[in-house]
């Protein structure tokens, strides 16, 4: 009719490598507003993990709130009293967040 069977097999714009523009879009999108974030929020999380020292008032991952006791560098683990005489270890990758830092020590 108006259109030549040529044109109509061919698949007019999809030829010219245009079909893939769109997943490539997607996935640049995906890139900056989901896996880029998530790599910085871990590169700070391992930051404050780094820099734990003994005082700091912190909170694990499964709410308790503590002050660090003892820090150990090549340990996995931190000793965290949560309250008055009560002493827990804890593994170090479990603290979410610090809420207050001491000063070092001179």
């Amino acid at each position: 009719m108006l259109i030549s069977p040529a044109f109509a097999q061919s698949g007019g714009l999809a030829e010219g490598g245009f079909g893939l523009l769109p997943i490539i879009f997607v996935m640049v999108i995906f890139y900056f507003l989901l896996i880029r974030p998530q790599q910085k929020r871990a590169k700070q999380h391992k930051e404050m993990l780094g820099a734990l020292r003994r005082g700091d008032k912190i909170v694990t991952s499964g709410g308790l709130v503590g002050t660090v006791v003892k820090v150990t560098d090549d340990s996995d683990t931190v000793d965290v009293e949560i309250t008055k005489g009560v002493k827990v270890q804890i593994v170090r990758a479990m603290v979410a967040d610090v809420k207050g830092k001491t000063e070092p020590k001179k």
